[in-house]
């Protein structure tokens, strides 16, 4: 049987564990720490944030992003349906009903259009949502600025979630550095990791400061154990702290190699009848997180779901594409706007190994899969 080769798996540099070594000299094992504070102060450099706040998961983030937000039970918050459900799953937490906006061509991200037709038309009747969580998707930006002019005519609080996203740019910039907030994640199959873990930035400095008072249980300035809110477990430990750090060091190796990735993948299957890579738009760089292709069966021979489990007879794991939100049984009661765009991709769209750590023995190897399922 050959070796397995999997979607997104971790890779580790040189420095995490001399950082976790630190940690453990100094048994600074628990929550906070110098590690955390050193990991959001260089997390802020290289995404060009004032404020960051360090947490337990992207979803944490997402989380106290909703609330600092002022979302609250039966608001209405707009998201991007084309996204992994932990976009949308924090807005449930606060009581408020997530409503999906559909993708476009270019991005494959939130269309923008799209997005200012409907705001236009919840204006119209007095229904204006608290907040937009905008998701950067597959390691891609979504095109922020008319998103944000939209946001900002009515006021609507722009939270964006790049999560899938660090090391993307839009216009020179970020994308995460845009709104009032910004969310990253560094969950195990994301571009850097710390096994588990997250990011809050902002240019805020307040608004950062309550996420963290959030996340370490509300506790107040008290020599007892006193709390005037409702708070959460979520800051980062100091040791997976250190892990970022250290993995922040080799971030720009780990884009380069997705991209490296990508590059191989379209060279050798861009010309077969069929094949759609997703595209890269022209006002920024995408990361290439995920390599990501639509497969049309008529010209190709096959359709994806033959190409997924071709590939896992080989031990060869590819996922489809997002399944929409608007589509998920959890989400059935909730209003949408589009769909056609993301329900197609998600029809059609495969996402291939990504790996920064895959060898071109590897990726020679899914690519010789996929050959042979096509029948010219």
């Amino acid at each position: 049987m050959p070796k397995p080769i999997l979607l997104s798996t971790p890779h580790i540099g040189g420095r995490e564990l001399e950082f976790v070594k630190e940690a453990f000299d100094t048994n600074w094992i628990a929550p906070v720490g110098p590690h955390v504070d050193a990991f959001e102060q260089e997390f802020c450099e290289v995404v060009g944030a004032s404020h960051a706040a360090a947490v337990s998961s992207g979803t944490a983030a997402l989380h106290l992003a909703l609330r600092l937000a002022g979302i609250q039970v039966g608001d209405e918050v707009f998201c991007s349906t084309l996204t992994f459900i932990a976009s949308a799953n924090p807005i449930t937490y606060l009581g408020a009903k997530p409503v999906f906006i559909d993708s476009d061509r270019t991005t494959w991200n939130m269309n923008p259009e799209l997005l200012r037709e409907t705001l236009d038309k919840k204006a119209k009747i007095g229904k204006l949502p608290k907040a937009v969580v905008l998701v950067h998707l597959y390691g891609q930006s979504a095109d922020i600025n008319p998103i944000l002019e939209a946001c900002n005519q009515y006021e609507i609080t722009l939270i964006e979630d790049a999560a899938e996203s660090l090391g993307a740019s839009y216009k020179g910039k970020s994308p995460g550095t845009f709104g009032k907030i910004g969310i990253f994640s560094f969950n195990g199959n994301k571009i850097i990791t710390t096994s588990g873990g997250g990011m809050l930035v902002s240019e805020d400095s307040e608004l950062v400061e309550k996420a963290r008072f959030l996340a370490t249980q509300a506790r107040d300035r008290a020599p007892h154990y006193q709390h005037s809110e409702i708070g959460y477990n979520y800051r980062l430990s100091n040791v997976l702290a250190g892990i970022g750090r250290g993995q922040l060091h080799v971030l720009e190796d780990r884009v380069n190699a997705r991209r490296h990735n990508f590059a191989v993948y379209q060279q050798a299957l861009g010309n077969l009848p069929g094949i759609e890579f997703m595209p890269e738009a022209d006002f920024g760089r995408a990361t290439r997180w995920l390599t990501c292709l639509t497969i049309n069966p008529e010209a190709f021979g096959a359709d994806r779901e033959q190409v997924r489990l071709a590939l896992a007879k080989q031990q060869i794991e590819a996922r489809p594409v997002w399944k929409p939100l608007h589509l998920q049984p959890v989400f059935a009661d909730c209003e949408y706007f589009g769909g056609a765009v993301s329900e197609d991709l998600f029809n059609h769209g495969i996402c291939l190994p990504s790996g920064s750590n895959l060898t071109r023995e590897d990726l020679d190897r899914v690519i010789k899969e996929i050959l042979a399922i096509h029948q010219p």
